[in-house]
């Protein structure tokens, strides 16, 4: 047996109930936090086994990461545990994936289940869950806003269905939905194949929906991508413009209600409103990318839920946390584009199978409980007290900018080299936080997160800013 093989990880503990004794009440003054100003997870302290083992799979895994020298091996909600033992309070959910949590017992309890029956069987035939979460999809889309499939308004516009594909990442959502847009306008006319996309967008890295990410660092190595596709700007309000923009030639718009990769801005209704009239004016099918700030991350079920009716999409993409980390993407589209997507037109081998939509069932299930949303009501107020006090306390670092709802924030910077240095600085204290976009940090915790896990959380940065400003990051006031 060769060396890397015989290599040994730290053995798994049962996770202890992690408390956080700096929690309530630590806030109460306008003073920063300053109890995690000691390193206590240092990346150097990796075991040798670790980096031997890291060092070997290396020479296998095409080298597309950049990763600290970190190996998690366990985890249970908020909490993930490395080789050496050590806890980490994760404000990252996997990327927004995790949305019940790690290692979550409910979501355990159906993969044994299933798995033990069915896991895979073709979408030659049909399963029991296939269906099952899609009919959840459309009727708790009906029941909390959303596709313009509002129940019982009698508005111009409404939606009485939704029909749901299911693909296997969010990607192939957003690429399936583009398909559909030029479906569409190749029903109109074979020249209406244009789509228009926006600034600080991230909607995949497939070519379609790299196509429509316009961010050279992600484009440059593949050009040429599709053609056809012309970018406007995000929040763009004036009416001349969106109309220039979106014309007899489009067939599909695509974009976020809350932009994660891009930085956590938040679009305006009046963006969206005059982008769908636009849409509607032209025959331009008009695709709201939720895979990030979707499935009730945003406060609803939906970042467009609360919408009015003429701002609502004709296709919404998901994906993230529908199965709480199983692979999964999915496309619901109003059932007047359903109509038009006949058999042959798209498939999958994968998407749609019966483990991952029993698991999606449970999580949608759980997620849509009146209890479970006065809790993340609750909790995301809290942690947006916590928010709002860091441009009061760091004037010199961070933006005095609001960005994001309920549970996914970013947390704007006025110096572009402070985000990646606080999430270092952050890690080794044990907290794991994400950038985004080119100034910001997110944090998109699971949505099961507690209000003392959002003061650590908060304590913790705020002790890591203090660092910053002491190192000289930021702007003189």
């Amino acid at each position: 047996m060769s060396a890397p093989a015989m290599i040994r990880l730290a053995r798994p503990r049962a996770l202890r109930s992690v408390r956080y004794p700096l929690a309530r009440g630590y806030a109460t003054e306008l003073k920063p936090n300053s109890s995690f100003t000691k390193v206590t997870h240092p990346d150097s302290s990796t075991p040798a086994s670790t980096q031997e083992l890291i060092k070997d799979h290396s020479q296998y895994l095409l080298n597309t990461y950049v990763r600290p020298p970190l190996l998690f091996t366990h985890g249970k909600g908020l909490t993930l545990v490395d080789s050496s033992n050590r806890e980490y309070l994760d404000f990252t959910a996997g990327i927004a994936v995790t949305a019940l949590g790690h290692s979550d017992d409910g979501v355990n309890q159906v993969i044994n289940e299933q798995s033990s029956k069915i896991s895979h069987a073709s979408n030659i035939y049909w399963n029991e869950h296939a269906g099952e979460l899609a009919k959840s999809l459309v009727e708790k889309t009906k029941e909390h806003g959303g596709l313009g499939l509002s129940v019982g308004l009698g508005s111009k516009g409404e939606e009485k269905n939704g029909k749901v594909f299911f693909a296997n990442s969010g990607t192939e959502a957003n690429e399936g939905a583009l398909k559909f847009a030029r479906a569409i306008g190749k029903t109109v006319s074979e020249d209406k194949v244009e789509i228009v996309c926006f600034t600080n967008a991230f909607h995949g890295r497939s070519m379609g929906a790299l196509s429509c990410t316009p961010n050279p660092k992600y484009q440059a190595p593949f050009a040429p991508l599709i053609p056809g596709v012309k970018v406007g700007k995000y929040n763009e309000t004036d009416q001349n413009v969106i109309n220039e923009l979106v014309n007899e030639k489009t067939c599909g718009i695509i974009v976020e209600p809350i932009q994660g990769e891009g930085g956590v801005g938040e679009g305006q209704v009046e963006f969206f409103q005059k982008l769908a009239k636009r849409a509607r004016e032209v025959g331009a099918v008009l695709i709201y990318d939720e895979i990030q700030c979707g499935l009730f991350r945003s406060g609803t079920m939906w970042a467009h839920s609360e919408f009015p009716i003429e701002a609502q999409p004709d296709i919404i993409t998901m994906a993230k946390p529908l199965s709480n980390g199983f692979p999964i993407g999915a496309i619901m589209v109003r059932s007047s584009i359903a109509e038009i997507i006949s058999p042959g037109m798209h498939g999958t081998t994968f998407g749609g199978q019966p483990l991952a939509t029993a698991i999606g069932v449970h999580v949608l299930d759980r997620l849509s409980n009146p209890s479970f949303q006065q809790n993340l009501k609750s909790v995301s107020t809290h942690l947006d007290t916590g928010i709002r006090r860091l441009p009061k306390l760091f004037p010199e670092l961070i933006n005095d900018e609001l960005r994001g709802r309920g549970l996914i924030r970013g947390i704007a910077f006025k110096d572009l080299k402070a985000p990646s240095e606080l999430v270092k600085l952050a890690r080794e204290r044990g907290l794991l936080l994400l950038t985004a976009g080119s100034d910001a940090v997110r944090l998109v915790p699971a949505l099961t997160v507690s209000k003392d896990q959002c003061d650590h959380a908060l304590a913790v940065i705020e002790s890591c800013l203090s660092i910053l400003v002491e190192n000289g990051f930021g702007e003189k006031v």
